[in-house]
C-alpha cells in the first residue's frame, strides 16, 4: 500500500512546487508580514501581541489560498488530462490515489507554513527583540487546518470542478467556527462543551496574547485532526468510487 500511496504523494509535492502559484503567496504574504511593524500603536506592551496575531491571520490566510490552489484543480485536472488512467491502470486503486494526493498537498503545505513561520519569527526578532517561539503552535494549528481542508477540497473535486469546490470549501469553514457562536466558548481552551469543529483550531489568543496552549489541547487538536480527515477522505473514496471512470 504504501509502496503505491507514497510515489502519488511525491509527485503530487513535485508538480505543486513546479507551480508558482506557492512562491508569489508566499513571497507576497512575507512582504506584509514585513509590513507588520509600521501598524499604528496600538500602546506600550502590547506591539508583540499585535504582531503575533496579524501574523497568525497572515499565516492563515496564506494557508488557505495554497491549500485552495493545490486541491481545488488537482483531481479535476488529471480527470481532464486522463493521466488519472495511467495511475488507475498500473493497480493503484481509487482511495490510494485520493489519499495519496491529499498526502502530497498536505507536504506541501507543511513546507510552506514552516518557511512562513520562519519568516515570521525572522522579523519578529528584529523588531521586537523576542524569539516567538509560539508561533510554532499556531503554525501547527494552520496545518492541522489545511489538512481538513484540503482533505475536504480533495473530496468534493472527485465529483466537481474548481469553482464548486473553493466554493463549498469557504462554506465548510463558515460552517465549520460557528461552533463557539451556538454553542459558546472561544476556540482553544474551551472544551465545555466539546465539539470536535475547525474552531479546535484556533489558538490565536492563546498563542498571541497569552503563554501558548497546553500540550494535552495540542494532543486534542490532532485528534480532531485525524477524525476530520478520516471523514472527508472517506467521503471523497465513496463519491469516486461510483465515478464512472
Amino acid at each position: 500500500m504504501i509502496q503505491r500511496v507514497w510515489p502519488i504523494a511525491v509527485a503530487v509535492m513535485a508538480d505543486s512546487l513546479r507551480r508558482k502559484v506557492v512562491y508569489v503567496v508566499l513571497v507576497f504574504a512575507a512582504l506584509l508580514v514585513v509590513a507588520i511593524p509600521v501598524l499604528p500603536d496600538y500602546g506600550l506592551g502590547v506591539q508583540s501581541a499585535v504582531f503575533r496575531e496579524v501574523a497568525l491571520a497572515l499565516a492563515y490566510a496564506t494557508g488557505l489560498v495554497i491549500a485552495l490552489s493545490l486541491a481545488a484543480n488537482r483531481i479535476p485536472s488529471e480527470l481532464e488530462k486522463r493521466t488519472v488512467y495511467n495511475v488507475l491502470s498500473k493497480g493503484v486503486s481509487r482511495w490510494e490515489y485520493l489519499v495519496g494526493t491529499w498526502l502530497g498537498i498536505l507536504g506541501v503545505m507543511a513546507g510552506a507554513i514552516a518557511a512562513f513561520t520562519i519568516v515570521e519569527m525572522v522579523v519578529g526578532y528584529f523588531t521586537h527583540g523576542e524569539v516567538m517561539w509560539l508561533l510554532w503552535e499556531g503554525a501547527l494549528a494552520t496545518w492541522l487546518e489545511m489538512g481538513v481542508i484540503s482533505a475536504f477540497a480533495v473530496a468534493v473535486s472527485s465529483v466537481a470542478g474548481p469553482v464548486v469546490v473553493v466554493a463549498a470549501s469557504l462554506a465548510a469553514i463558515f460552517i465549520g467556527h460557528s461552533r463557539s457562536a451556538l454553542l459558546g466558548g472561544e476556540g482553544a481552551l474551551a472544551f465545555e462543551p466539546f465539539v470536535p469543529s475547525l474552531d479546535a483550531f484556533n489558538v490565536v489568543n492563546p498563542v498571541a496574547h497569552g503563554s501558548g496552549v497546553p500540550f494535552i489541547y495540542l494532543v486534542s487538536m490532532v485528534v480532531v485532526f485525524v477524525g476530520l480527515v478520516g471523514v472527508c477522505l472517506s467521503i471523497g473514496v465513496f463519491l469516486l468510487g461510483r465515478r464512472d471512470l
